[in-house]
């Protein structure tokens, strides 16, 4: 029996390290993509025979079905095609998830860092072996090119090698006492069980990127993937359980995201929620969990600007925005959403960009060259229409592409909308598609003015030669993360997070430790006696 869950539109939450696109993609696996391309179901075939075809949830260190055996489809987005079939679950199994997950914390969280840090390197090593068949996955459920999808993998892996390292680096603190029979410390302990919310279009990247800090911490999670991409999330949890975290440790539910939802924020046992996506669904998860004021970290939409000055360089500067606003056909929270050109190189600027777009190859993510493959669903596919129709209306010019893609299905045409202004529903709302909006702007400050003109504040970029405009606008601008004539940003080592209401707290980096730990002040006293 199907069930047919509302399922919310997350937003993703993060980038890949620039490096990653192109290198790994090895010329075996081209071959491959080549015999996949030609026989969709051998895919599928060399994912079972890895074993990493799990399609069931985990609970306890168990794989299991529904309860009430409901399922859900998960399919591919380029073909339409039903990958597998998957649990439908809801209350029941996660309130077990979360039992098993307390009950496990208790041991997991008393191994010493040294211990916990060894089975993270351990499930970081069975990631980077089993790269070819992960990506593959990704793009079978998601649509991502495969390139995209082996870059997605190395980026996710290397929060767990980043956080196996850093769980033997949480260091408390002495304090000077006020009174001399008296030592104060300081201590950092696990926060307990985590709830994790993670989107569809990073499906390996935002769950490694919660569920490494959580475990390097000593917490332990109960993961909630999306229903439009679970597999990937089954089968990082199949390479953690080979890796040797203990059963009860990593747990996975899918299915109806209101039970699941719900249940993780009414339980008193879940301490922590994580949660990548909407703005809207992340303002509800904030709400939902102050009945049991739980810690909570988000990561929301986005509206990046890309601020373009006259005194850019021209190439830098095309290329930088290309990849910032195509990247995953545009479905990235710090894609670029609204690209402001100072008017000197306006046209310049816009012709260039526009040649660059013109050749990106869109199809189905398994065929060597496409570099932009589909729409995650329908309702992705109209909210772009609905965008563009808007724009416009309004005065917007379409200098290529917008409308639907030959191919059919969710595709669309990479497009270029020109002579943007603020009234226009694409200055306001996240596309999340591959529409680029260009508006013109005459000052620094008046590019400053727009950029900001939002509540919304995860990334923006700027391309200047300036180093002294370069410091000026990355420190007026409102957001948590800048890049400075570079459109891929994200890494594992530096903070990831928004101002506004694009979010609570940081992910990767040192600091996203934080987001997991509680701190305890312990005072010692009456130490004169023997």
């Amino acid at each position: 029996m199907a069930c047919f869950a509302l399922a919310t539109q997350p937003r993703p939450m993060a980038m890949r390290r620039a490096g990653l696109l192109g290198r790994h993609f090895a010329s075996p696996f081209r071959l491959l993509c080549r015999q996949v391309s030609m026989e969709p179901q051998a895919a599928v075939d060399r994912l079972k025979e890895s074993g990493l075809l799990r399609t069931q949830g985990l609970i306890g260190g168990k794989w299991i079905d529904a309860y009430d055996g409901k399922t859900i489809q998960v399919q591919n987005p380029a073909t339409g095609d039903v990958i597998a079939s998957v649990p439908c679950m809801g209350r029941n199994e996660t309130t077990n998830a979360i039992s098993s997950a307390y009950n496990t914390f208790s041991s997991w969280s008393k191994l010493t860092a040294s211990e916990r840090s060894k089975c993270l390197r351990k499930w970081y090593d069975l990631i980077i072996s089993h790269k070819e068949d992960l990506a593959l996955l990704i793009t079978l459920e998601q649509g991502k090119p495969l390139k995209e999808s082996l870059g997605e993998v190395s980026y996710g892996a290397a929060f767990i090698e980043f956080f196996a390292e850093e769980a033997k680096r949480i260091y408390g603190d002495i304090i000077a006492p006020t009174i001399d029979d008296r030592r104060l410390f300081v201590l950092k302990q696990p926060v307990g069980v985590v709830g994790a919310i993670t989107p569809w279009n990073f499906p390996l990247a935002m769950i490694t990127r919660k569920v490494g800090p959580a475990l390097a911490c000593g917490c332990t999670v109960v993961v909630k993937p999306s229903e439009y991409t679970p597999l990937t999330a089954l089968a990082a949890a199949e390479l953690a359980l080979q890796a040797g975290i203990p059963p009860g440790a990593l747990n996975i539910v899918m299915g109806n995201p209101s039970d699941i939802g719900d249940t993780l924020l009414e339980s008193t046992q879940v301490r922590k929620i994580t949660f990548t996506g909407s703005t809207a669904v992340g303002k509800k998860l904030m709400a939902g969990s102050a009945s049991t004021v739980k810690k909570i970290s988000l990561e929301l939409g986005g509206n990046a600007p890309c601020i373009v000055f006259d005194d850019a360089d021209l190439d830098v500067a095309v290329k930088g925005s290309l990849a910032a606003k195509f990247r995953n056909s545009g479905q990235t929270c710090v894609c670029a959403n609204r690209i402001l050109v100072q008017e000197g190189i306006y046209e310049k600027f816009a012709n260039a960009f526009a040649k660059a777009v013109q050749a990106l190859q869109v199809g189905n993510g398994l065929v060597e060259g496409t570099v932009q493959g589909p729409l995650i669903n329908e309702a992705a596919l109209e909210k772009v229409e609905t965008i563009v129709k808007d724009a416009t209306a309004k005065g917007a010019d379409v200098v290529i592409g917008g409308r639907r893609h030959s191919l059919g299905m969710t595709f669309y045409e990479p497009t270029v909308l020109g002579n943007v202004n603020k009234e226009m529903l694409i200055f306001r709302q996240e596309v999340f598609g591959p529409v680029a909006p260009l508006m013109r702007f005459k000052t620094e400050e008046e590019a400053i003015q727009m950029a900001n003109d939002t509540n919304a504040g995860l990334a923006a970029y700027i391309f200047t030669t300036s180093m002294p405009r370069s410091w000026r606008v990355s420190e007026a601008l409102e957001y948590g993360l800048v890049g400075v004539n570079e459109g891929l940003i994200s890494t594992e080592v530096a903070p990831f997070g928004g101002f506004k209401q694009s979010g609570l707290g940081r992910e990767g980096s040192k600091y996203g430790m934080d987001e997991y730990l509680e701190i305890k002040y312990v005072c010692m006293g009456n130490l004169k006696g023997t």
